[in-house]
């Protein structure tokens, strides 16, 4: 089992024991009533979906006899009304799995939508859609790969992915200079991007020529010129308060990245029922 997965089956087990699905009380108490059923999880609007591989999952921890069929993979555009997954199995496993498995499967839905969202915004301009760190505790590989399925790209997934020189990394080092120094001393083949507030820590930055310089909440003024100075070998991302209303203001030729917190704290989860059907 990969790394990535593991931590998923981890996730799953801990809203499985936190929704106490094996002591479901209403269910549990209907079980003379029990039968196999049909069920379908129908869109309520406009999205796209991501967290398929994760909805099956759940059922399979709850009883890996249920039946799914995706009928809208990750990735999939889906409108109001439009089937998205079917289910077949028992009335009392698909009831206890339902909610557990819903919740991954709006909320990723939810980040994937967001972000084609934004890179709707952006296209033909070349620059990429970067995420970052800011994720749900736990949820971080799913969380970006909901991301992706939106159209958008991975930043680094750790701390452990890439060097980032921030402010706080700049005041504890002393200097921009200092603090590449001694990463590529004690992190060797490890790319660094280091983020930048104004012209005089973009030129230091430039001079390490580092790989990628984060230009953070640079007015147009400053993006042209900090274009204007920008070398071949260091890429140049864009960061602070990226917004879908302002976004396609910060479109500048020279720029290979945005990145956006939003994408992963300002979702709204999609609209997603189970519908049992017969």
């Amino acid at each position: 089992m990969s790394h990535e997965s593991d931590l998923e089956r981890k996730i799953i087990l801990l809203a499985l024991e936190e929704d106490e699905v094996l002591n479901d009380v209403t269910t549990n108490s209907l079980s003379e009533y029990d039968s196999d059923i049909s069920a379908l999880v129908i869109a309520k609007g406009h999205g796209v979906i991501s967290g398929t591989d994760t909805f099956i999952r759940v059922f399979s921890e709850v009883d890996k006899s249920v039946v799914i069929e995706v009928l809208k993979g990750d990735g999939s555009i889906v409108k109001k009304g439009d089937h998205v997954i079917t289910l077949s199995g028992r009335k009392t496993s698909i009831l206890k799995g339902e909610r557990t498995a819903l919740n991954f499967l709006q909320r990723l839905s939810g980040i994937a939508s967001l972000t084609s969202d934004f890179t709707s915004l952006m296209k033909g301009s070349g620059i990429k859609l970067l995420d970052t760190r800011k994720t749900t505790p736990g949820m971080r590989y799913l969380e970006k790969k909901a991301v992706v399925d939106g159209g958008g790209t991975n930043h680094r997934m750790n701390l452990k992915d890439m060097a980032m020189i921030k402010d706080n990394h700049i005041k504890m080092a002393g200097s921009i200079s200092k603090a590449v120094e001694l990463v590529r001393e004690n992190s060797i083949n490890v790319k660094i991007e280091v983020e930048v507030t104004d012209i005089n820590e973009l030129e230091e930055a430039l001079s390490n020529k580092v790989d990628i310089i984060m230009l953070d909440n640079f007015n147009n003024d400053l993006l042209e010129k900090a274009v204007k100075l920008k070398i071949p070998e260091v890429k140049y991302e864009i960061s602070g308060n990226v917004t879908l209303d302002n976004i396609q203001d910060k479109l500048c030729k020279g720029i290979d990245f945005i990145s956006s917190g939003a994408l992963t704290h300002s979702f709204r989860s999609l609209d997603l029922s189970l519908e049992i059907s017969q």
